[in-house]
């Protein structure tokens, strides 16, 4: 057993840093030192790929076309039309106000139908840096990490602002990694640093890459819990070990 946002570290060759995850159900932030889980520095945002897909949806429904093929749309054919077509702002604001600042995109249904995409290709993954457009109160996943990196020892802190490394399939929409740099970076301004994030191709099935070179570790393999361990412990040895 071991934190994913450590394997995700560990799939880019890092054992310190701060990894940003977004996935299907959950979007976490993790601090980690020297391969160590900093708790205090975790952050959870409910916001996450299959609630981005309930909102695609819904902002599908909101425009005047083609409603019997969009309400005929199947969770596979909508996170497919979510993955091909949507992608996130630079200037969410700004691309609001200004007409023609986005180019539509056109996918085609299972079935064989067309569907054209305007606005709701930047509006709907949105929500991961304004959870409140989805009535969340919590805040944008830049703001958890900006917060994670806030609760790490001092001497740690400048080193993980240049091991920020982001994960899940939630994180793969164009644009997210230069967002997330952005605000970043505006959240930290003045402070004397410049924050990079990291962004593999691979970065969606990140954390299954990281646990395949980590189980390989000699030093992680004091973490295991043997069979014997659990014979003479019982279940409840799980807490204790990890």
């Amino acid at each position: 057993v071991a934190n994913t946002g450590f394997l995700s570290l560990c799939a880019h060759g890092r054992v310190t840093g701060l990894a940003v995850e977004a996935g299907a159900a959950l979007s976490h932030v993790t601090s980690v030192c020297g391969g160590r889980t900093l708790r205090k520095g975790s952050r959870c945002l409910g916001v996450a790929g299959e609630q981005l897909s309930r909102h695609l949806h819904r902002l599908l429904l909101q425009s005047p076309r083609e409603p019997s093929v969009l309400q005929a749309l199947t969770k596979q054919a909508l996170t497919r039309l979510k993955e091909q077509c949507c992608y996130v702002s630079l200037d969410y604001e700004g691309d609001l106000r200004v007409r023609g600042s986005h180019r539509p995109a056109r996918f085609q249904t299972p079935d064989g139908h067309w569907i054209t995409l305007g606005k709701e290709r930047f509006c709907c993954p949105e929500p991961l840096f304004q959870p409140e457009l989805l009535h969340h109160s919590c805040p944008g996943l830049h703001r958890l990490a900006g917060q994670s990196l806030w609760t790490a020892p001092d001497h740690a802190r400048r080193h993980m602002l240049g091991n920020i490394v982001l994960s899940g399939g939630s994180s793969m929409f164009p644009g997210f990694p230069e967002r997330m740099c952005l605000e970043l970076n505006f959240l930290f301004r003045g402070a004397g640093v410049h924050v990079e994030v990291l962004a593999n191709p691979k970065r969606g099935t990140a954390a299954w890459a990281g646990g395949s070179m980590a189980a390989s570790l000699t030093s992680f393999q004091h973490t295991w819990m043997t069979k014997g361990e659990y014979q003479e412990h019982g279940a409840e040895y799980v807490h204790t070990k990890f």
